[in-house]
């Protein structure tokens, strides 16, 4: 969420003093850290596998407020008898997801900032880099996924042309949105590199798809070479960013560029078959649809009942996207595998 135009509240009177207001306002947040008890809406999310995940880079966690509040309330709640009451008084199924104490003092200490900031009058900084509907959005989207995959199956016979390669794509998104729910339930060193390289492995392969789709019906060895090259693409993208640096705005740069060839491609197939195709729209549709919701990521505004942000309503939105993309490769594979009958050339 946006921060333009917030006066820090550290420079405040109230916060320069150890024994004034922050120092108060601390402490009634941290003898709550040992009895774990979260309001029951967050009880509820965090049941269905939805909690505050925790990115670095967010405007909240770099609020000298919250800092504080974390280094005070690790040191006195997270060592000694006070961490082992905290283990010991913990709920089960906090445990099972990975909850430590230090997540505890992190969301303890995330709503006591929140607290100071209405306090103060000041807009809400985001927290965590995005908010638990997320991962209650793309678990949607995987259901979304697994539903019209069994119904593709179910349409269309494994003797058309494009059975293998879409269902081969949908398990390549099945795996991104498995991915993208755990990441957003558990944000880990490795929860975010597998959540971002899945991302940009369905970005490829969606190029794949389109290439045998425009070529590889006709011409299979063009789209082996291809396919061999977004291979390489994949490797060198991936080994770049574990091995030399991990790097957000290349990760974001590289996935809009392969996104908009992935974006060209398909919308050049689509013109070219306007009118042959009676289905070619819901393919054009899709395609404007996934790159146009995208740009809800740079809206800003803060989360609605602290649940939905922009990210959220990003991935919330295209959930639609999966009936629409898969009725049109249902219909698309059934035309092909009767023009294939009947031994007319396909374009």
């Amino acid at each position: 969420m946006s921060t333009a135009g917030l006066a820090p509240l550290w420079s405040r009177s109230a916060f320069e003093s150890p024994d004034g207001p922050k120092s108060t306002a601390m402490a009634s947040a941290f003898p709550r850290c040992t009895s774990v008890r979260l309001p029951a809406l967050a009880a509820v999310i965090l049941l269905l596998l939805v909690s505050v995940t925790t990115v670095e880079s967010s405007q909240g966690d770099k609020e000298p407020v919250y800092r504080d509040c974390l280094k005070l309330c690790v040191r006195t709640n997270c060592t000694g008898a006070r961490r082992r009451s905290f283990e010991s008084t913990q709920p089960q199924y906090m445990a099972l997801i990975g909850w430590t104490c230090r997540d505890d003092c992190r969301y303890q200490c995330m709503w006591t900032t929140v607290d100071l900031y209405q306090a103060e009058g000041y807009r809400i900084p985001q927290f965590h880099g995005k908010e638990p509907a997320s991962a209650l959005a793309s678990l949607l989207n995987g259901l979304a996924c697994l539903l019209m995959l069994l119904r593709y199956r179910c349409a269309v016979p494994r003797q058309s042309p494009m059975y293998h390669t879409t269902n081969a794509f949908s398990l390549v998104s099945l795996n991104a949105w498995f991915w993208s729910t755990v990441f957003h339930t558990r944000d880990t060193f490795l929860t975010e590199k597998m959540d971002y390289f899945c991302a940009t492995a369905v970005i490829l392969y969606s190029i794949y798809l389109c290439c045998v789709r425009t070529l590889g019906l006709k011409h299979p060895g063009r789209s082996s070479m291809v396919g061999a090259l977004l291979i390489l693409v994949f490797t060198s993208h991936v080994s770049y960013l574990t091995f030399v640096n991990f790097d957000y705005g290349y990760n974001m740069a590289a996935n809009v560029t392969i996104g908009m060839v992935n974006l060209l491609w398909w919308l050049c197939w689509c013109w070219q078959n306007r009118r042959t195709l009676p289905y070619w729209w819901k393919c054009g549709l899709v395609a404007l649809m996934l790159h146009g919701l995208a740009l809800l990521e740079l809206l800003d505004f803060p989360p609605l009942l602290w649940i939905l942000d922009a990210h959220a309503v990003w991935h919330l939105s295209t959930i639609p996207v999966h009936f629409l993309f898969y009725s049109f490769l249902i219909d698309d594979s059934l035309y092909l595998l009767n023009t294939e009958k009947m031994g007319v050339k396909v374009e």
